[in-house]
């Protein structure tokens, strides 16, 4: 189906259907972008509906980001967006992920180094990489991943990017997005000296947090 046709459908049906994500104000970034990321997760044709509003900014093979200066610089254009139209048309809804404490705190430790050193991807000078920073959170089972984003203060704008995945072999962060294998997921964010700002995610399976983050029983109090 030709994409501006599909984009016509997805209004129509967004304007029988569509509810708006509520984000309070007061909620921090990173509980910001898990809202955003459940949404894509549950609600995928009305992220194909952002999307179909997105592909209007590409100018030929940029875009313009939002509280970004200069436009960014894509190798297929508008193709990359209109791909992920037809990716979320066809995607069926998964369940939200639960929030994590004892992922979004393995998330930050990648955040605290690399605000420090301008450092990026999963690597980490304090653990073993991604896998080791959340085991000295808790245990793990069936899969774990990390995304990482950089440059973007919008929530919204940055699970775009991810499943956009413009330049990533095998589209790693979207799989992430959508992997049904995925139940918990812990977001953190911080400044970062050669991006301004960036935020990370950590995803996982059955994923049990270490004691310290249990809450005391009412006994105790």
């Amino acid at each position: 189906m030709n994409n501006r046709i599909l984009c016509a459908v997805i209004t129509v049906f967004q304007l029988a259907v569509f509810v708006p994500s509520v984000v309070a104000l007061q909620e921090d970034l990173a509980r910001q972008v898990l809202v955003e990321i459940n949404l894509v997760r549950t609600e995928p044709l009305t992220f194909a509906r952002f999307l179909c509003e997105w592909r209007s900014r590409f100018q030929e093979k940029s875009y313009q980001m939002p509280g970004i200066a200069d436009p960014i610089q894509t190798s297929k254009g508008s193709d990359a967006v209109d791909e992920v139209i037809q990716f979320l048309s066809h995607q069926k809804p998964l369940p939200p992920l639960i929030w994590s404490a004892g992922l979004a705190d393995a998330a930050a430790e990648l955040i605290t180094e690399q605000g420090r050193s301008g450092a990026t991807g999963h690597g980490s000078l304090r653990s073993s990489g991604m896998q080791g920073r959340i085991e000295q959170h808790g245990t793990w089972k069936g899969q774990i991943g990390e995304n990482i984003v950089y440059g973007l203060d919008d929530p919204r704008s940055m699970v775009i990017q991810m499943i956009i995945d413009e330049g990533v072999p095998g589209r790693g962060h979207r799989k992430n997005l959508f992997n049904p294998v995925f139940i918990s997921a812990g977001v953190s964010c911080g400044s970062h000296p050669r991006f301004g700002r960036m935020c990370a995610i950590d995803f996982s399976g059955r994923f049990h947090e270490s004691p310290r983050y249990e809450t005391p029983s009412l006994k105790n109090l």
